[in-house]
């Protein structure tokens, strides 16, 4: 197939070389131009604009960073939704807000346009590997169209409803969880440090005992062995929660625990956090906050 990708960065890159590698010809776009040279070695299409991107494809993939990256390619100067044509499909992988969802759905209606979200969950190297899970929702005959271009990049997805707003409220309720996780395994981890015992340590004995999951321990060697390269950050983790609290307050609805945790990220973020990876800036703040000591190399590498 045709695909137009617009947005290269940490994961977008990743998705778009697992479509290139499933044979699928691809036009990327990026606002900065150096972001798409690896994409160019593999045989893609450089689009001088997003709307370049969309000429001659059967579908268009957006992985932008926030609402305002989505609001200024979508709706700006030679924008994507101008160049669409009535009956294209619009593949929308970002993480956006509910409000922005919305919007952008009574937009493709207006202009007779398929539009399906599809927001991943994955860091990188998921997606690097392929593997990423994804949420679909919008109308079923455009989640059929959208299938087939997103099996190359992900292990399996979930149909949540054919409101494209649902799949995106999903992929904050799920980051929700996932910070709601780190910051209780965080505050575990003090915990037994205060008690003697080496977090690596509790955390084999209640992994064991109770969870028996591979994606808290994957988080757990983060947290204890913070990578190389940085995942999400703690600027995305603040980002994404102050998306789910504004839907939730939509809805006339409060989450104690979200409001509690928007403290936690402010008081990150001014603390010179914003870039550090989640996990690890969540550990970080949670020691902090107990008045655990920083132990710099030793342990934990924190």
């Amino acid at each position: 197939m045709k695909i137009g990708f617009l947005g290269l960065g940490a994961m977008g890159t990743p998705m778009a070389l697992r479509l290139i590698a499933a044979g699928h010809e691809l036009a990327v776009w990026n606002r900065t131009e150096g972001r798409t040279k690896p994409l160019l070695r593999e045989g893609a299409i450089a689009a001088a604009t997003p709307a370049e991107a969309e000429l001659g494809a059967d579908a268009v993939i957006t992985m932008l960073f926030d609402d305002e990256a989505n609001e200024e390619v979508l709706f700006g100067a030679n924008g994507l939704l101008d160049a669409l044509e009535p009956g294209s499909l619009h593949i929308a992988c970002s993480t956006i807000s509910v409000g922005l969802s919305e919007r952008l759905t009574e937009e493709h209606k207006k202009r007779g346009i398929a539009f399906v979200a599809a927001p991943v969950f994955g860091r990188p190297n998921v997606a690097e590997a392929g593997k990423l899970w994804l949420v679909l929702a919008g109308a079923e005959d455009a989640v059929e169209r959208a299938k087939p271009v997103l099996g190359a990049i992900s292990r399996g997805y979930t149909v949540v409803g054919t409101e494209p707003k649902q799949a995106h409220a999903v992929k904050l309720g799920g980051n929700f969880l996932i910070s709601a996780m780190i910051h209780s395994l965080s505050e575990g981890f003090v915990f037994a440090e205060s008690q003697g015992i080496e977090p690596a340590v509790f955390f084999g004995a209640v992994n064991s005992a109770l969870f028996q999951s591979p994606f808290y321990a994957a988080y757990a060697n983060v947290m204890l062995h913070p990578p190389e390269h940085v995942g999400a950050t703690i600027g995305l983790g603040k980002k994404d929660l102050g998306m789910l609290r504004a839907a939730a307050k939509t809805s006339g609805v409060t989450l104690s625990l979200a409001e509690e945790m928007m403290h936690i990220f402010d008081q990150a973020i001014a603390d010179g956090l914003r870039g550090e990876d989640w996990a690890v800036g969540q550990y970080r703040m949670a020691r902090q906050r107990s008045g655990g000591r920083d132990q710099g190399s030793e342990g934990t590498g924190l």
